[in-house]
């Protein structure tokens, strides 16, 4: 909860600041100058970039919290039974040797979001954010491609 709420801080603060970098961007289009016309086209274009980002970066947070939501009910969310450091976070060493299990589940239903979705938290808790979003994208797709197909989920 404390999470979606800076997130959400973030959002609206990002907000107040697109606004202002855009009403300064259409005060300098309105100039006449071409440099400032210049300017104030590139501070526009800017903040919409921003915006895209921010609106991706919170829906793949609400797609995510809602496949954790789902795994969580039916009970086939992964026990973290690993030694953590004093921040929480996992201890590399030993999320490395969960992977090789998650990494199979993968290989053995590669359609079963459900299955991507645990190796993407593998992924995350060895530190590797990168594939970890990939493979929580990967869930993601196959999630909605059995909803919209009405195909039964694995």
């Amino acid at each position: 909860m404390r999470n979606r709420l800076a997130a959400l801080l973030m959002a609206v603060l990002l907000l107040v600041y697109l606004v202002l970098v855009t009403q300064r961007a259409v005060m300098l289009i309105a100039t006449g100058v071409p440099v400032a016309i210049a300017m104030g086209i590139v501070l526009f274009v800017l903040p919409v970039i921003a915006a895209w980002a921010i609106g991706r970066e919170l829906l793949f947070g609400a797609r995510t919290e809602r496949l954790v939501k789902q795994l969580a009910a039916e009970g086939n969310l992964p026990v973290e039974e690993l030694p953590t450091r004093a921040s929480g976070r996992p201890l590399r060493d030993a999320a490395d040797e969960q992977f090789p299990q998650f990494r199979a589940e993968v290989e053995a239903q590669p359609e079963s979001w459900r299955a991507w979705f645990r190796l993407g938290l593998a992924y995350d808790a060895s530190g590797d954010r990168r594939r970890a979003r990939e493979a929580l994208r990967q869930a993601i797709r196959l999630e909605r491609a059995q909803a919209k197909g009405g195909q039964p989920a694995r």
